[in-house]
């Protein structure tokens, strides 16, 4: 049944999100997820003050603060404040895909129109965050899968470059081998050996590459470590806000809007993906979860418009090493944020991670990289790739592509078209959007309501007078009724288990939640959508307990789960902040015997 629970398999998991695993492990794990990111960090505000020609008391003031905002909202990320945080491990950093359009900015307006149009770009990721349920259309797994897959392309070019990333003069074998030897380690030590030495792989890696490449070749250059202070605080550069709004800032301002949309898509996929490998038993997504990360996502860009920097975002290497590692703990999050602001004001123990060579630094990706895209099989698979599906999912991926190596007319697509459609994942993303909701068949019907129990006759008479609208015959109308009977049950069961009492809920204005029903005709099926209040239990991963033994369900509460995943052929339980949407696929016996 697709999409109908997230499976029984378990996953090699040592440390789930509620768990805390011994302090050693989790000191130790998050320096490593630091000084795996560390370098895009401050890379990323580096390049772009040194090409708009900014001074160095600003690089210096801007790279101190990239890194001290990239620890708070990975802190957040990992605990959670309120509403705002994802509960996972997704480290943030400095992004690159604003360098182009960060570049333009301190070059027509200076730091102080840079950062107001970074706050303002940044208010569009609570837009979204709080409205996600009205864009579950757009914010789709489809859509988080399609563009997982695309990060690794995206990325290519800068691998490859890093891969022959040596000094001049250096032994034409010392990038080969370095690489090698890197890439060797990092693959053979996860695959042979488990427990302490694979939480270890990714930071073993790294130091045999380094070792290799300083002791056998000499591309390791530590001068600048040599250097560099031990302990130093930042040069205070804090550049404003320019709020005379000049014709600049409007002109860049839709740019800066269309780089954060794209970000914001990026997190979405992330924060699927954290949650597909944070649990032993896979978990129905959360889309509260995801709620919570585009909002810490947007603290973390509206702290850098405060502060005068990068933007920030959520990087995928933390999903491929929660992987890797098995161990998936808050506590970790919270060491990274604290790592990375200690960081900030060591430039010393900076400047020796900068210096890691190329090769090392490529051979590491490919590993990122490769679980990155299997991560979006993955979801896509999990989502169901029918015949409709892997049509948009295919023509997207491919459409991304051949935009990001410019396949297609690059000589069409030149200015602010081609910065906008030479990026593979704003293409494929838009493309699963559109053909989505291209693809969205037949006439809607739509019945609002009160949730009670009160309210069957009324949802019975819509289902039926659906039915009869779309000619399905008597089979089709009884297996509408009875999902639409056991879906209204098991949500005014859920509402009054809140209060203890179904009476109580009756009779008591103040509980009361009011019901949409939303039903689509799709040829010889029906796409069902029962919209309430939020419940705290997942009807997904509940009909994935029903045939376990010590479920915690009780046998009352089974029936209706039962006759639901039997009458349906697919169900999705979506559950944001305030709203709960229920998602049942029907299709008439005659399609279900074909499709088995």
């Amino acid at each position: 049944m697709a999409g109908s629970s997230p499976g029984r398999a378990t996953q090699d998991v040592r440390y789930e999100p509620d768990e805390r695993p011994p302090l050693p492990i989790a000191a130790g794990l998050g320096v490593q997820y630091a000084l795996i990111c560390l370098a895009s960090i401050v890379l990323t505000p580096t390049v772009m003050i040194t090409v708009a020609g900014g001074s160095d008391a600003y690089l210096s003031w801007a790279v101190s603060a990239a890194l001290v905002i990239s620890g708070v909202t990975t802190a957040i990320q990992a605990r959670s404040v309120g509403r705002i945080g994802a509960g996972y491990i997704l480290v943030m950093g400095s992004t690159s895909a604003f360098l182009a359009v960060s570049v333009s900015a301190l070059e027509q307006g200076g730091p102080g129109m840079l950062a107001l149009l970074i706050i303002a770009s940044s208010l569009i990721q609570f837009v979204l965050a709080s409205r996600m349920a009205l864009l579950r259309r757009i914010f789709t797994p489809t859509v988080a899968g399609v563009v997982l897959m695309l990060i690794p392309v995206t990325l290519a070019p800068l691998i490859l470059r890093k891969l022959a990333e040596v000094p001049a003069g250096a032994s034409p074998a010392a990038a080969p081998v370095v690489a090698g030897v890197t890439l060797a380690v990092l693959v053979l030590v996860p695959l042979r050996f488990s427990g302490a030495l694979r939480l270890w792989a990714p930071a073993l890696g790294i130091a045999a590459g380094s070792l290799v490449a300083g002791l056998g070749f000499g591309i390791y250059d530590l001068s600048p470590v040599a250097e560099a202070a031990w302990i130093g605080l930042p040069d205070l550069a804090y550049p404003g806000l320019d709020l005379s709004f000049r014709p600049e800032f409007w002109a860049l301002l839709p740019s800066f809007v269309m780089v954060t949309l794209v970000g914001a898509m990026d997190t979405l996929g992330d924060a699927i993906a954290i949650q597909r490998v944070s649990w032993r038993r896979p978990r129905a997504i959360d889309f509260r979860s995801i709620q919570g990360a585009i909002s810490a996502d947007g603290v973390g860009n509206l702290l850098s418009g405060l502060a005068g920097t990068v933007p920030n975002t959520t990087y995928g290497m933390s999903i491929a090493v929660a992987e890797l590692t098995g161990v998936a703990s808050r506590a970790i999050g919270m060491c990274v944020g604290i790592v990375f602001v200690a960081f900030a004001f060591l430039p010393k123990f900076l400047a020796l991670i900068i210096a890691i060579p190329g090769p090392v630094v490529a051979a590491y990706f490919v590993i990122i990289v490769a679980l990155i895209f299997v991560f979006g099989i993955k979801i896509l698979l999990q989502e169901g790739l029918d015949y409709r599906n892997g049509i948009v999912v295919g023509v997207a991926f491919w459409l991304g592509i051949a935009f990001q190596l410019d396949w297609i007319y690059p000589e069409s697509f030149q200015g602010a078209w081609g910065e906008l459609l030479g990026n593979g994942m704003t293409v494929g993303g838009l493309t699963v959007i559109l053909l989505t909701v291209f693809g969205m068949g037949g006439r809607r019907a739509r019945l609002k309501t009160q949730l009670s129990h009160d309210t069957w006759p009324e949802v019975d008479a819509f289902l039926v007078k659906f039915a009869a609208r779309n000619g399905w015959d008597e089979d089709m109308e009884t297996r509408l009724r009875a999902v639409g009977e056991e879906t209204l049950h098991i949500l005014v069961r859920e509402k009054a288990r809140e209060v203890g009492d179904a009476q109580e809920v009756r009779d008591t204005q103040e509980v009361e939640r009011n019901l949409l029903v939303i039903a689509r005709g799709d040829g010889p099926s029906a796409d069902l959508e029962f919209i309430a209040t939020t419940d705290e239990k997942n009807i997904e991963d509940q009909l994935a307990m029903l045939s376990e033994a010590a479920a915690g369900i009780p046998v009352e509460a089974e029936t209706p789960l039962r006759l639901l995943r039997h009458y349906a052929s697919s169900i999705r339980h979506q559950q944001y902040h305030d709203i709960d949407i229920l998602t049942v696929r029907v299709e008439s016996a005659g399609q279900m015997a074909r499709d088995f």
